[in-house]
């Protein structure tokens, strides 16, 4: 519990856990660097607490997870296999692995398991069943396992109907793992009881992925902070040359009901509260590893056909940088610029500096894209921040007020 935000739905500490055989669907959806190997655990240290919980009360734990996008087929680069070394190290116990997640040779396995002990299973999205939330696949998974609970700890999974994550709860008891417990009660609470001023801060790539977040936020926000390739569709609104900047087809209609809504809300002269970009940072050549340019907007009809906006510039980091330090609540989606390049990190960066030097605010940091630049930036990674999710489309998908798949289907209180 957060705030006044309470838990709807059981979780381990409600179940007496020992003797029992639990299946854990853990979110180990990790980053991989060019060689395969894993380039940030994040995912599979938040995890600890739950594994720990059980581990400690005499549970016996078989742990399902998908990485990557290998489309039903086996892909020997997207095993779990690396995932199950680096779990092995951190409880510093064997976590043996087997190369399947279903199947006679699983259910044998997991059959023999003593108090204590941990089993993963191979990548779940080897089987194109998992992704269709097919009903047998996910009855075969609770046999093959020897399961009598169902556990779901992979936040980042639960805005999807899939065989591990809706299904499955046909079959097994199911109940909420501290990870789910704590993003969904961290979420709610920045929604639904912040400490004012609230200050939403979106960037990233695509407007159409984040329609709902935006109209929900401005309904509910004090301020709205908009970065990243998203603002490069309201320059292009006002008649701005954005040359061959990245933009959404067609988005004039949305950036339009955009306005309107803001307008609504915040009055006709709304700028001091919907924050769009009053200068840019851009590379003369359009190569995103290029020099930065700071340039303001009215000078943007001089820019050649390859040119790209990559960050918003300089006069606009001053502005919303005040307008988050006196914020009560920061939820921050999407970073503000191509932040793999430091050349054009410098909105992203200057915020993160914000929260960080200002733990006074509420700062609630997206997953994804977001929250693997924060955790890069912060020497503690992450540890600067109220709350960094493990989840990118389900901490969006919760933050506009849907109703994530994964957790409501677990048992209510």
């Amino acid at each position: 519990m957060v705030g006044n935000i309470k838990f709807p739905y059981r979780t381990i500490r409600d179940i007496d856990v020992r003797d029992r055989q639990v299946l854990l669907r853990a979110g180990y959806n990790v980053p991989l660097k060019k060689d395969g190997t894993i380039a940030d655990d994040f995912r599979v240290e938040m995890s600890l607490p739950t594994i720990k919980y059980l581990l400690n009360r005499g549970a016996k734990v078989v742990i399902i997870s998908h990485l990557g996008r290998p489309k039903g087929e086996v892909d020997e680069k997207l095993s779990l296999s690396q995932v199950a070394k680096n779990l092995s190290r951190k409880l510093n116990q064997p976590v043996k692995f087997l190369e399947n997640c279903v199947g006679e040779e699983v259910q044998m396995t997991t059959n023999k398991m003593a108090c204590g002990d941990v089993v993963m299973l191979e990548n779940l999205r080897f089987h194109p069943e998992e992704e269709k939330n097919d009903r047998k696949f996910a009855q075969e998974l609770a046999k093959s396992s020897n399961a009598d609970l169902f556990v779901q700890d992979a936040f980042a999974d639960t805005h999807r109907a899939h065989a591990s994550t809706s299904a499955i709860t046909e079959f097994l008891p199911a109940v909420a793992g501290f990870l789910v417990e704590r993003e969904y009660t961290e979420l709610k609470s920045a929604i639904e009881d912040p400490n004012r001023p609230l200050t939403t801060v979106i960037g990233g790539a695509k407007i159409s992925d984040k329609i709902p977040l935006i109209e929900k936020f401005i309904d509910m926000s004090d301020n709205i902070i908009v970065g990243g390739a998203i603002a490069n569709n309201f320059l292009k609104y006002d008649g701005l040359n954005v040359a061959d900047s990245k933009i959404e087809v067609d988005a004039d209609d949305t950036v339009k009901v955009i306005l309107e809504k803001a307008e609504g809300k915040f009055g006709g002269d709304y700028s001091d509260k919907f924050h769009t970009p009053k200068d840019v940072a851009i590379s003369e050549d359009g190569d995103a590893w290029s020099s930065r340019v700071n340039m303001e907007l009215e000078n943007l009809s001089n820019l050649n056909s390859k040119s790209k906006i990559f960050d918003i510039g300089e006069k606009t980091i001053e502005e919303i940088v005040k307008v988050i330090e006196s914020s009560g609540t920061v939820i921050w989606n999407g970073t503000l610029g191509f932040a793999e390049n430091p050349e054009f990190a410098h909105g992203s960066a200057r915020v993160a500096m914000a929260l960080a030097t200002h733990p006074k605010i509420m700062s609630i940091i997206g997953g994804g894209d977001t929250a693997d630049f924060v955790r890069s930036w912060d020497v503690l990674k992450g540890g600067s921040f109220t709350h960094v999710s493990t989840g990118g489309g389900a901490s969006l998908e919760l933050l506009a007020g849907s109703t994530l798949p994964g957790i409501a289907v677990l048992m209510a209180r």
